[in-house]
């Protein structure tokens, strides 16, 4: 039997979990729900159900696992504790310094009505964290680094988006190349956050909307932009739609640690992504992950969890014998 998901807002995110879907064959889709008019939304999947957020838990018996796809910003913190007493539940919060009193919150809900939560599955945090974890593990004491970019992050994306007088808007992370290259060099740097990226936004304002004021909100905007050297463009949606109509991401981890007894070997250990769609292959860690809650809510497990929690093997669709006889 096909584990049902269902698909909580249909963004860039939700359409990337809607075909994420279709490349695993042990899942089926079985409703979209939206806050638009359910009317005016068209999915890829024929035959699927368009309903309105607020039918949601109607269709509680129908679901096997619901896929939050909302924003970080507001959207999230409010639906996944939510949606956690009605369902298995997985999303892709990704506000870093938010995680643990996200996870407390996700964690009280599912444990009270015995369901099963995930929470910041995707590449950063997700498949990153993992490996900053394994790394640090293998060479404990050495030293960890993340750089993001170039590329289009959905999360500020959206935090932009929901300033007032903004119509449209893309956020693009940049590593600095010289922090990169130090660090891959072994040096080692003590980098802050504003010396590894910079961030750069292309907003489109509505009319009459005071720029300043959309600029000043921006750049000093807790958790997302407060802490980088941000710069601010206006342009028009022409413009935006032409020159930043893609949503490509990527970036790395590195690590640097070494072995022996007086430490006289060094390793270096990079992690890379380039992604041609930071939504579609966000989602489709998302869809591993869903497979994983509801192996866990089969056992009859409970509470939230996180990538760290997951054992690799609940990720695949394969079994153990196929598993170790074609990746081990």
């Amino acid at each position: 039997m096909a584990i049902r998901i269902g698909i909580m807002g249909y963004g860039n995110l939700g359409r990337g979990v809607e075909c994420a879907i279709k490349h695993n064959p042990d899942m089926e889709l079985a409703a979209v729900f939206t806050r638009r008019d359910p009317k005016s939304v068209s999915v890829l999947t024929k035959g699927v159900f368009v309903c309105g957020v607020d039918e949601a838990v109607s269709m509680k018996e129908d679901i096997d696992v619901m896929i939050l796809c909302g924003g970080s910003a507001t959207d999230l913190p409010e639906q996944t504790p939510a949606l956690a007493k009605w369902f298995h539940v997985v999303d892709s919060f990704d506000t870093h310094a938010k995680i643990p009193e996200h996870f407390e919150a996700v964690d009280r809900a599912a444990k009270e009505s015995g369901h099963v939560g995930l929470i910041s599955a995707g590449w950063d945090p997700g498949m990153f964290s993992l490996n900053r974890l394994y790394a640090d593990a293998v060479l404990p004491g050495g030293h960890t680094y993340t750089f993001w970019g170039k590329g289009v992050s959905q999360g500020h994306s959206d935090a932009i988006r929901r300033i007032k007088g903004v119509a449209d808007a893309r956020q693009y992370t940049i590593p600095v190349e010289a922090a990169l290259e130090s660090v891959r060099s072994g040096a080692n740097p003590d980098l802050s956050v504003r010396e590894k990226h910079t961030r750069e936004c292309f907003v489109v304002a509505e009319s009459g909307a005071d720029l300043a004021e959309i600029e000043r909100q921006i750049v000093t905007m807790p958790n997302y932009f407060a802490d980088y050297d941000t710069t601010v463009h206006f342009i028009s949606q022409e413009e935006l739609l032409r020159d930043h109509g893609g949503i490509p991401h990527g970036g790395f981890v590195i690590h640097t640690g070494s072995t022996g007894w007086e430490d006289e070997n060094s390793h270096v250990v990079e992690y890379r992504l380039k992604l041609d769609s930071n939504p579609e292959f966000t989602a489709s860690v998302i869809a591993a992950y869903a497979r994983a809650v509801y192996r866990l809510g089969q056992e009859g497990q409970t509470g939230c969890r996180t990538v760290f929690d997951i054992a690799p093997a609940y990720l695949s669709a394969l079994d153990g014998q196929e598993l170790r006889k074609r990746l081990l």
